[in-house]
């Protein structure tokens, strides 16, 4: 069989496969996605805009606990879509688990440096610098991932972790159809597999544990089998007329990652098999990065004007500049923006209405069918149906009856 049509099958295959596994639509969230004229064009094309959706109702008993009621829409965690910095969110998470694991005397604010020992990996020498905000630490990466969606600091901590650790705990955790193999650098798959060696030290320097170098030495299996995307790509200045190979990348359904901030919000409410083995203060310390904005962190490598109030925040706020933070609303999110997909996972919590509810929301905004040529409408259609979205949800949230009024005083702390 000629090369094109062998890529032609695989691409029929993997189509048939992403239809048998799809959910049924949920008649409440059908119903209402189409009170919404501005969700329109979205939903009228479903193949094209890839949409996927869980929403999720959370109702609490007499004793505050909550109980999780899942509507989807579309959702079929066998049809890809790159996850891009949605991966971060379970890193994080790793990374803080991973610390309870060495001596006592490192935690998340201990000075980190990262060495080489293979191509494709890059340094970052001790250093002990007087705004704390600006040292190499664990705590300092997850707060760039969390607030503006930092890469290097995901590849420093994915590094830190180690390619099978980090799939192997995936596993153990239940996520079988989840694979973080890459990071966002252009590393070839050979190289992923090699992490840096990496060392703990005090703030003048003397070291407190060393991790050498790690090796996978075999790249987790992808869970989906080949899977391609687009009708073109571009490669340099040259469009490359077949589909994106997407086989060899991170794979993360929404329902995984949903299950993930939701663990990371309400872990007392997941099975202790199911999450990581975190304290109070680590959990408490992941709703403060998840919810709040740059500027309101007081984060000072954030102070600048490009880091705007809604600038992770797509849902409800459509990432626009100008947008203003709605009072008593508390947004916890993790988002992702790759190769014209478009994602954000979020808790809402209104202190306004006692409400509050998660929202998972994935769509492909490419409509040139082009991958890698930086044209996406990101910012004319993806992320101003996110903002929709959110505001729909939002609004019949506020308007839903409960028996019980939630206590989100948690989700509404004043951080130190």
């Amino acid at each position: 069989m000629k090369p094109i049509l062998v890529l032609l099958a695989l691409i029929i295959i993997t189509r048939v496969q992403a239809q048998t596994a799809q959910y049924p639509d949920s008649p409440l969230l059908d119903s209402l996605l189409r009170t919404s004229p501005a969700l329109a064009k979205v939903l009228s094309h479903p193949s094209t805009y890839q949409l996927q959706l869980i929403y999720t109702q959370i109702n609490r008993d007499a004793q505050n606990v909550p109980h999780f009621t899942q509507h989807t829409y579309h959702l079929n965690p066998r049809q890809y879509f790159n996850p891009a910095s949605l991966v971060k969110l379970p890193v994080a998470l790793l990374a803080l688990e991973k610390l309870h694991t060495l001596p006592t005397t490192i935690n998340r604010n201990t000075i980190l440096s990262t060495g080489t020992a293979w191509r494709c990996q890059t340094p970052v020498p001790f250093a002990a610098p007087a705004d704390s905000n600006r040292q190499a630490t664990v705590g300092n990466y997850i707060k760039r991932m969390l607030l503006v969606s930092d890469n290097l600091a995901y590849n420093r901590l994915y590094e830190f972790l180690g390619q099978k650790q980090l799939n192997d705990r995936l596993q153990q955790l239940g996520y079988s159809g989840s694979r973080i193999v890459r990071r966002f650098a252009p590393c070839d798959t050979a190289a992923n597999r090699h992490t840096n060696p990496v060392a703990f030290h005090t703030p003048t320097g003397d070291t407190l544990y060393t991790q050498p170098a790690q090796t996978n030495p075999r790249t987790p299996a992808p869970p989906l089998g080949p899977i391609y995307a687009g009708r073109a790509y571009k490669a340099g200045d040259h469009i490359i007329h077949r589909p994106y190979e997407f086989t060899t990348a991170n794979n993360l359904p929404l329902p995984d990652i949903t299950a993930l901030l939701q663990t990371a919000l309400f872990s007392e409410a997941t099975p202790a098999t199911q999450r990581p083995h975190l304290t109070p203060v680590d959990y408490a310390f992941l709703r403060q990065y998840l919810h709040l904005t740059p500027h309101a962190s007081q984060f000072t490598p954030y102070t600048s004007p490009k880091y705007f109030d809604a600038y992770k925040k797509y849902l409800y706020y459509g990432r626009r500049p100008e947008a203003q933070p709605q009072a008593g609303l508390r947004i916890f999110n993790i988002v992702g923006m790759s190769h014209g997909y478009l994602a954000d996972v979020a808790y809402f919590a209104d202190s306004l209405h006692q409400s509050e509810f998660l929202l998972s929301a994935v769509l492909y905004v490419n409509q040139d069918g082009i991958i890698n040529d930086a044209t996406y409408e990101y910012d004319t259609i993806g992320e101003p149906f996110l903002a929709q979205l959110g505001q729909l949800f939002y609004q019949y949230e506020a308007r839903r009856p409960r028996r019980y009024q939630p206590d989100l005083t948690p989700f509404f702390e004043k951080y130190p």
